[in-house]
């Protein structure tokens, strides 16, 4: 019963207003909808695929506004396949101040609780897909709470805005398991969190060099 992170993220980290001009403008933020120039049939078949596969997804509040307003009333949005899945399966949402969710099949859950997130995994039975959110993201990464990071990756430097990770958090070392090129340079990678960083070290197969 997996817990998976999936995020849009530029080469130098964004994750902000990565959707469209006016979609996050917190902060100040003035380069909206950055990854939509990437957004060809290819990239979305990938995305497509996460969604499809998820059993449940997992929420921030901030970003479940912002998912309801759109794949959950936008009709041409809803009757695409990540709508389809978004409408369908279990949603969870970690808030606090949340108290009726108006989207169907929407259980809120305490807010920084890992018990609450760890009843929904269960509860779920299969993978629970959590979208975007970095308040969230970087709270289960945090709390040791990730099973697999995927990231799509655009060619793009934004030079502004939220990164995914803080400038200063919690060090972790990442296994590759997956990994392609998409279309455009994009690049879909997925990792597993393997614990803390390992610092000062040079691995086995660069010993040779030195020999």
């Amino acid at each position: 019963m997996p817990l998976t992170t999936t995020n849009w993220v530029s080469v130098d980290g964004v994750m902000q207003g990565l959707g469209a001009e006016d979609e996050d403008r917190r902060g100040g933020f003035e380069r909206g909808g950055w990854a939509m120039p990437y957004a060809d049939p290819a990239v979305e078949g990938a995305l497509n695929a996460v969604y499809e596969k998820a059993d449940a997804f997992l929420f921030g509040s901030w970003t479940f506004d912002v998912f309801a307003r759109s794949w959950g009333a936008v009709p041409e949005m809803m009757d695409s396949p990540i709508g389809r899945a978004l409408n369908s399966k279990p949603k969870y949402v970690a808030s606090d101040t949340l108290a009726s969710p108006a989207w169907a099949h929407t259980t809120v859950i305490p807010a920084n609780s890992a018990a609450a997130v760890s009843g929904a995994v269960r509860e779920a039975n299969g993978e629970v897909v959590t979208p975007g959110g970095r308040t969230l993201i970087r709270w289960l990464l945090a709390n040791d709470l990730v099973d697999a990071v995927n990231l799509f990756i655009a060619p793009v430097v934004v030079g502004q805005g939220e990164r995914l990770f803080p400038d200063t958090g919690p060090d972790r070392a990442l296994e590759l398991t997956e990994h392609t090129v998409v279309s455009n340079g994009v690049i879909v990678v997925t990792y597993r969190p393997t614990g803390p960083a390992r610092y000062g070290q040079t691995a086995d197969t660069t010993r040779a060099w030195t020999e």
